[in-house]
């Protein structure tokens, strides 16, 4: 007979089993091994090259150029990538652009780390690795579905990689921050190379079987068309992607701010900074295990504006904080309001999605994440220099509060095409609220 602690125990280690069921998928065991390696690094970099921007200009504008340039081309590009993703190996062109983004690396490392580095070498290679981010995202977001053994594991696969993700958000901020005070930046970018060799290892590793598409249609515009207007006729995946496009314009793009905040209003260092990024990938973490640990997807379509609402309102007193703990639970906040939305999000549009489109909407998700974003960064990088940094983030928080408004009043058509898609799909017994 099973002691009273036994039982307990027992639910936990079912619980967590259920938490990582996509791991039981070796394709998927391998990528987000590499993806953990990878993105540590990918973190390390971005706060290494923030840290360095402000350090040789001090200038708010360029950070958010930089942000800009980064992500930036994703807009142009993305929708191309799409249409790569549902036609060609996806496999093979992840392992093109992590490659690419290796090798952007150690050019920075080396400039860096020999003293050559200026404003303009800055600024090219982050429009290089803006390019391939463009191609990168929707081509890897489209794969998640191929690694797995079992479709129904796709909502905790996007999940646990959304975990990996901000997990690395988590480490890679605090080894950055140690590494630029004792060694300086360039061997963040050195780090960052190396970290590539991890994820290109696992994709060589990695075998998937996937019929390539005979139906698509002949030219590149009627394709990226079909795909265009398979969003517009649904009012979920429309009102969604409207929703991210909104809030990584006005919202999400506070990051950017945030060396400005750690050095001229707390007055700190580096260590300074990577404690309140790794504040906001902890907050992000938590954010995406509590996804992991959900058995479907019901309820997600609430779940969104309830998030972003909670994020704009945390913006809203992150502007009038001046406290190190008090901004640090605030960060923490936003990383949990931004990964409920994003992924929550994310979730929903692959679940509704056909499977031949599935490139070309994500393509979409990231134009409306990656592609808006810079733009966003790039009007808080300017605005913070003209009506200061509190004043930025009120604007900021009020806009996004604005947007859950207007995703509000489309709930209704939202909520009746959900109850109709589940019933559908048998994931609904009886109809209730989605």
């Amino acid at each position: 007979m099973e002691t009273a602690t036994a039982l307990p125990a027992k639910g936990m280690v079912h619980q967590l089993k259920h938490t990582v069921r996509a791991l039981q998928s070796r394709n998927f065991r391998l990528f987000i091994s590499g993806q953990l390696v990878s993105l540590i690094g990918n973190w390390i970099q971005q706060m290494a090259m923030s840290w360095l921007v402000y350090r040789l200009t001090h200038s708010g504008l360029l950070l958010g150029l930089v942000a800009f340039l980064n992500q930036g081309p994703g807009l142009l590009i993305a929708p191309f990538a799409g249409l790569l993703a549902d036609r060609y190996d996806r496999r093979k062109l992840l392992m093109l652009t992590q490659s690419l983004a290796m090798l952007q690396a150690f050019i920075l490392a080396y400039l860096t780390l020999s003293g050559q580095i200026q404003e303009w070498h800055i600024l090219t290679l982050s429009a290089f690795l803006g390019i391939i981010a463009g191609l990168d995202i929707p081509i890897r977001q489209s794969m998640v579905l191929d690694l797995l053994d079992k479709p129904e594991y796709l909502s905790n696969a996007i999940s646990l990689n959304s975990s990996v993700f901000n997990g690395s958000r988590l480490i890679g901020p605090a080894i950055a921050g140690l590494a630029i005070s004792t060694v300086g930046e360039g061997w963040c970018f050195l780090l960052n190379g190396l970290s590539f060799l991890a994820v290109i290892g696992a994709l060589s590793a990695i075998t998937i079987h996937r019929e390539t598409p005979t139906d698509l249609p002949a030219s590149y515009w009627e394709r990226m068309k079909e795909g265009w207007m398979y969003v517009y006729r649904h009012p979920p995946m429309r009102s969604i992607l409207l929703l991210i496009a909104l809030n990584s314009l006005v919202g999400l793009p506070y990051s950017v701010l945030v060396p400005i905040y750690a050095k001229d209003i707390l007055h700190g260092n580096a260590q300074t900074l990577g404690l309140l990024m790794g504040a906001v990938g902890a907050g992000a973490l938590s954010g995406a295990v509590y996804l992991a640990s959900r058995h479907d997807v019901l309820g997600l379509g609430r779940l969104i504006p309830a998030a972003v609402c909670g994020f704009g309102l945390t913006l809203l007193v992150f502007s009038q904080i001046r406290d190190f703990w008090a901004a640090m639970i605030c960060l923490y906040c936003l990383g949990l309001g931004m990964m409920l939305h994003l992924a929550s999000s994310n979730i929903l549009l692959q679940t509704l999605v056909d499977a031949k489109k599935r490139g070309r909407v994500m393509s979409l998700y990231t134009m409306a994440y990656i592609g808006m974003y810079p733009f966003g960064s790039l009007c808080m990088g300017w605005l913070s220099g003209k009506i200061g940094f509190s004043t930025t983030l009120l604007c900021a928080g009020g806009l996004t509060l604005l947007g859950v408004l207007g995703y509000w009043w489309q709930y209704p058509k939202i909520r009746a095409y959900l109850k109709g898609f589940y019933l559908e799909k048998g994931m609904l017994k009886e109809p209730v609220k989605s």
